[in-house]
């Protein structure tokens, strides 16, 4: 694999946090921004990944037939047709869960590492096989979390298990941030995450319907161009992650910010 390949594992403890989310739409921002990306689907269990790209209709080849040498990578890898740089290699069928072997994930990362400069590695949630095949493949991690506390517990169980492994750097997503709920003391604060994980913080994902949305389209937000306070985040989320010096997002500023914009659109109203 070539040294420039960045591998990341994008993990959480529990599941419905908004990993896959996160990994889509990290996925269209890179590869946005010139970078050639991969997004590989490694729940195969319970595969959305292609869902939620709008790619679930032009799956032919999966993971699967690539390592029983029933396809070439090049023809299992499904390519966005609105993002050319970025390309989905699917899940594969979930009896394959019971013969993967985290040297299989290694051999599938390899591959993938030869043809493009980020690889997405969605895994399962939690801590069992599922998660370890994909933790082998990988050189780094992105941990993701809602700021809750059955959250929080889950994602302190996997960050002890990386910090067993040859995964460097491991970074923190803080998801459905409330900064309301947040300062009336309602939920974990920014913080309080922080702290009880003992991770440096790459972003965070302020609350939106608009994710919703887009997920029941099969439309990232950072493809779909729509401004929104999520959409923020996450190209807030990829340009850190891609090496620029640009700040994390305050909550406390954007909770503002739109307070702002919605007693601005009031007074019009009246007035």
């Amino acid at each position: 694999m070539p040294k420039n390949t960045r591998t990341i594992l994008i993990c959480s403890g529990k599941g419905g946090v908004g990993k896959t989310t996160l990994t889509a739409n990290l996925g269209i921002s890179l590869a946005n921004s010139g970078s050639s990306t991969a997004v590989l689907d490694a729940d195969f269990g319970l595969r959305n990944l292609d869902l939620l790209l709008g790619l679930e209709n032009r799956i032919i080849y999966t993971a699967q037939d690539v390592l029983d040498k029933n396809c070439r990578l090049d023809q299992a890898l499904v390519r966005h047709k609105q993002e050319p740089n970025l390309a989905l290699l699917p899940a594969g069928d979930p009896r394959m869960l019971d013969w993967m072997k985290p040297d299989d994930m290694k051999k599938i990362s390899s591959l993938l590492g030869e043809k493009f400069d980020y690889v997405l590695v969605d895994c399962p949630a939690g801590v069992e096989d599922g998660f370890k095949n994909a933790l082998a493949a990988c050189s780094e991690a992105i941990v993701v979390t809602n700021p809750e506390l059955s959250a929080v517990r889950d994602a302190d169980r996997v960050v002890g298990i990386l910090n067993t492994c040859d995964i460097k750097p491991i970074q923190l997503v803080i998801n459905r941030v409330r900064p309301k709920m947040m300062a009336n003391q309602e939920m974990l604060t920014i913080e309080d995450v922080t702290s009880i994980l003992s991770l440096p913080l790459l972003g965070i994902v302020l609350e939106d319907e608009q994710v919703i949305i887009s997920t029941n389209r099969g439309e990232p937000l950072t493809l779909s161009g729509k401004k929104s306070p999520a959409t923020k985040c996450y190209l807030n989320i990829s340009q850190r992650l891609a090496g620029l010096d640009v700040p994390i997002i305050d909550p406390n500023k954007e909770s503002k910010s739109l307070k702002d914009k919605f007693m601005n659109l009031m007074q019009t109203k009246i007035f």
